[in-house]
C-alpha cells in the first residue's frame, strides 16, 4: 500500500467511527466519540497490517483481523450493565462498538462500499428504529442532570418523596459534559406519570427530559 492509501483509510476510519461515537455520546453513553474512533482506527490498522505482512511473508492476511472480532467482545461486555436484576442497559452501545470494529476492518482492506453502506444502515437502525422501540416498550426513561455529583443520594430521596412510584435508576456521565455534573437515567413504568416541571424544580436539577 502507498502512504496515500494508508492515510485515506485511516481518515475514513476516524470519520465513520467518530460519527457513530457522536451519536452514542449524544445519549450520554460512556463509550462516545473517542472510544469509537479508537476502535475503528485500531481495527483498520489490523487489516492494513495483514495486507502488509502478506507482501513480505506467506502468512494469512485475515488472521489478525479475525482476532479483533472476538477480542472486541470483551470491551463490549464491559459496557453492559444489569440494574436491580431485571434492567439491562448498554447492549446497543456494545453492539455499536462491535459494528464499528467490523467497519474499521473493511476500511483497512479497502472495502469502502461495504463499510459506507453498513455505516449508513447503522445510522438508519439506531435513529429511526429507536423511535419505534420507544413507542412499543412498557417502560419510560427520564434523564435528569444534576449540577453536583455529591448530591445524588439526597436527590434520589427527594425524587421518591415527590413522586412515590417504583423505579430503577442508572448513574451516567452528564450529557452536557460540564465538570462536576452527573446524569441519572430513571426507568419507570409507562403507566406512571412524572411531571417534568416539578422534577426540574427539585434542588440541584439542571434539566430533565424523556430519553
Amino acid at each position: 500500500m502507498t502512504i496515500y492509501q494508508i492515510v485515506f483509510r485511516s481518515l475514513l476510519a476516524v470519520l465513520i467511527g467518530g460519527l457513530i461515537g457522536a451519536e452514542r455520546g449524544r445519549h450520554g453513553r460512556a463509550a462516545g466519540m473517542r472510544t469509537h474512533i479508537i476502535v475503528s482506527l485500531g481495527s483498520a490498522m489490523t487489516s492494513m497490517t495483514g495486507i502488509h505482512l502478506e507482501t513480505i511473508t506467506d502468512g494469512d492476511p485475515f488472521r489478525i483481523s479475525a482476532q479483533v472480532i472476538s477480542g472486541i467482545g470483551f470491551l463490549g461486555a464491559g459496557m453492559i450493565i444489569l440494574k436491580n436484576g431485571n434492567v439491562v442497559m448498554g447492549l446497543t452501545t456494545a453492539a455499536g462498538v462491535w459494528t464499528t470494529a467490523t467497519i474499521g476492518i473493511a476500511i483497512g482492506y479497502g472495502f469502502y462500499s461495504g463499510a459506507i453502506t453498513v455505516a449508513l444502515f447503522f445510522f438508519i437502525s439506531i435513529i429511526m428504529f429507536a423511535k419505534l422501540e420507544r413507542s412499543k416498550r412498557n417502560t419510560e426513561i427520564i434523564y435528569v442532570e444534576l449540577n453536583d455529583m455529591y448530591k445524588v443520594n439526597t436527590f434520589i430521596k427527594n425524587f421518591q418523596q415527590l413522586f412515590k412510584l417504583e423505579f430503577t435508576y442508572c448513574i451516567m456521565p452528564p450529557k452536557s459534559k460540564f465538570q462536576g455534573n452527573i446524569g441519572i437515567n430513571f426507568i419507570i413504568d409507562k403507566q406512571q406519570h412524572i411531571d417534568l416541571q416539578a422534577l426540574c424544580n427539585l434542588q440541584n436539577v439542571i434539566y430533565a427530559v424523556e430519553d
